[in-house]
């Protein structure tokens, strides 16, 4: 049997060669920018590393290291996860039902709503128009209202006060939350076959929401994937935005993420080692994560 396994494989290897010869660029660029990164931070990430000295193999220390004596990590895997778990799901639940509602309307609008609600996830602008409504001075636009209507005394620091950072990066990241996500699924929506609609009408679905859940949902399985993924990556992988808005360190690290933590003794301090470990930490983070949610996309429609 394996012999004929074996042989079938081969088989199907030479009938197919030319398309595995023209995958092969993509193929080599994958493996070179992607896989070998991930093996060599899996290797670097047990030994002590500054660059400019050879590894030295340290075991798990860099792992204990961060896992018990780093305050700051801890603080950081704290926010990164508040963040995460609310703007994840959030995030991608907003995606969908905007894609949803946008779907059902005619040709030339859809094409303008959807670039209107997609333009803040590339726009670098983003951050500028958030500094000058959260600034800290009597003349932010938040701040300035505020006062006029005398709903405050005084100028409140948004993006100085800890009490009020995170929520403010929360707010931010879910106003960039709708990305590639959003537009698969409003890729996804047109490729549903209408007919479906009319079959289930005559099955017996009688409202929209039973048209979502045993028509629509079931159809965008590959589409609600991809979206689950980039949620995900970008939920935990929030780094650039804290930086942006409130610099880096924040005041009392109260917006410190993981990402933050990994440039930190990636990017300054150059202990490359000990960020390795937190970049597989971060990695294996966003796998499990992954997993938990094919799990449950795979029940949908069922």
């Amino acid at each position: 049997m394996d012999d004929k396994i074996r042989s079938n494989n081969i088989y199907d290897f030479k009938k197919n060669k030319n398309l595995y010869f023209m995958m092969l660029p993509f193929l080599i660029l994958f493996f070179t920018f992607t896989i070998l990164p991930v093996i060599t931070s899996i290797i670097f990430s047990f030994t002590d590393f500054n660059v400019l000295q050879f590894p030295g193999y340290v075991g798990l220390e860099n792992y204990k290291k961060l896992l018990l004596n780093d305050t700051i990590f801890l603080a950081a895997i704290k926010n990164t996860f508040i963040i995460a778990v609310i703007t994840g799901p959030i995030g991608y639940l907003l995606s969908f039902l905007m894609a949803w509602l946008i779907n059902e309307l005619p040709t030339k609008i859809r094409a303008v709503l959807t670039i209107i609600f997609y333009a803040p996830s590339i726009s670098g602008n983003v951050y500028l128009i958030f500094t000058l409504l959260f600034s800290n001075d009597p003349y932010g636009y938040l701040n300035a209202k505020l006062l006029d209507w005398g709903i405050i005394e005084t100028a409140i620091l948004w993006l100085k006060d800890p009490k009020y950072m995170l929520t403010i990066v929360i707010i931010v990241s879910l106003w960039m939350s709708l990305g590639f996500g959003f537009l698969s699924f409003i890729a996804g929506l047109q490729t549903i076959d209408k007919t479906q609609y009319e079959a289930g009408e005559v099955d017996g679905i009688s409202n929209r929401w039973q048209e979502l859940w045993f028509i629509t949902l079931p159809n965008m399985k590959p589409q609600l994937m991809f979206g689950a993924v980039m949620a995900i990556t970008s939920s935990l992988g929030v780094g650039d935005l804290t930086t942006a808005l409130v610099g880096f360190p924040s005041p009392g690290y109260a917006t410190h993420t993981i990402v933050n933590h990994l440039n930190d003794y990636g990017s300054i301090r150059m202990e490359m080692g000990y960020a390795s470990s937190i970049a597989v930490l971060l990695f294996g983070t966003m796998i499990i994560c992954n997993r938990l949610v094919q799990r449950f996309i795979k029940r949908v429609g069922t």
